[in-house]
């Protein structure tokens, strides 16, 4: 049987190459403030696929994507083991566009912070007056440059964008500049108005994007999972103040009170983590997750 080896390995994420495609597969790994932290959090990474695979299938209307396949019998066998199962994707290589597709639809986080010293996030002057955890009038479009793991990624302006892409691809940078800001804000606006009759709120989230071999612009990388989003339950929400959120809150909360635990955390955090998990996943497919 072939062996493979990751040809890239993220914080949360081993990247395969199996020759004409790629395999994506999700680990338990959990990072917060840009550490991977000392334990694993069991299932974790098959959530993230599974949700991705069925984000995948609600907006190939809206753009194509990257995923082939999420049944690792369509993989090589090296991948047909039970360390493999539920948390591979199979996916088209892409040659990946090098900005991240962030999206606001609500002011908290850094946002918020930002707004509070001037009114602005990103550069995009919002209207006086909002409350933290606010719906915004329009979800806003603030792209970053992706940085190397251990470096913080530099949030642009629309502008710079065009600049960045312009010396990826020249001659294309306008071109995949709009086009990746316009498919951001249609498949946030789809997949929030989904997300809100399910009771979750899709705060912010970030998108990635690739070109496939004739030059047309492809999501890629994982879509709408507790790790490169915000959830909020609808129920209880209430501009003013934080809200709980279905993603790693509990563990970020827990490193703040905790600042000597050497990113080693007590098993009821990592219960409470994994379970919000599987609730947003529940919640929003209407299934449980296969274990």
């Amino acid at each position: 049987m072939e062996e493979f080896k990751p040809v890239k390995e993220g914080k949360v994420r081993e990247i395969y190459d199996i020759g004409d495609a790629l395999i994506m597969v999700a680990t338990d790994r959990i990072s917060a403030f840009d550490v991977i932290l000392k334990n694993k959090v069991v299932s974790k990474g098959k959530v993230l696929t599974q949700m991705s695979r069925f984000w995948f299938d609600y907006t190939k209307d809206i753009i194509p994507n990257h995923m082939l396949s999420t049944d690792t019998k369509d993989m090589p066998a090296f991948f047909q083991t039970p360390a493999f199962e539920g948390r591979s994707m199979l996916c088209k290589k892409l040659t990946m566009i090098p900005i991240e597709c962030i999206v606001r639809g609500y002011i908290t986080g850094s946002g918020w912070a930002s707004y509070q010293k001037n009114g602005t996030v990103c550069g995009i002057t919002l209207p006086a007056g909002l409350k933290e955890c606010d719906k915004l009038p329009e979800p806003i479009y603030t792209p970053s440059t992706k940085a190397e793991i251990g470096d913080h990624d530099e949030n642009i302006s629309f502008e710079r964008s065009i600049e960045v892409l312009e010396k990826a691809f020249p001659g294309h940078g306008e071109e995949y500049a709009k086009k990746i800001r316009d498919a951001t804000i249609a498949l946030y606006k789809k997949c929030a108005d989904y997300a809100l009759s399910r009771g979750i709120i899709i705060a912010d989230t970030k998108f990635e994007f690739g070109l496939n071999e004739k030059g047309e612009v492809v999501l890629g990388d994982e879509m709408l999972t507790p790790d490169s989003s915000r959830f909020w339950p609808l129920e209880g929400y209430e501009p003013g103040h934080g809200q709980p959120s279905f993603d790693k809150q509990f563990v970020r909360d827990w490193l703040k009170a905790n600042p000597d635990s050497d990113y080693n955390l007590p098993a009821d955090v990592i219960d409470k983590t994994i379970a919000k998990y599987k609730e947003a996943y529940k919640l929003l497919t209407g299934s449980d997750l296969a274990e």
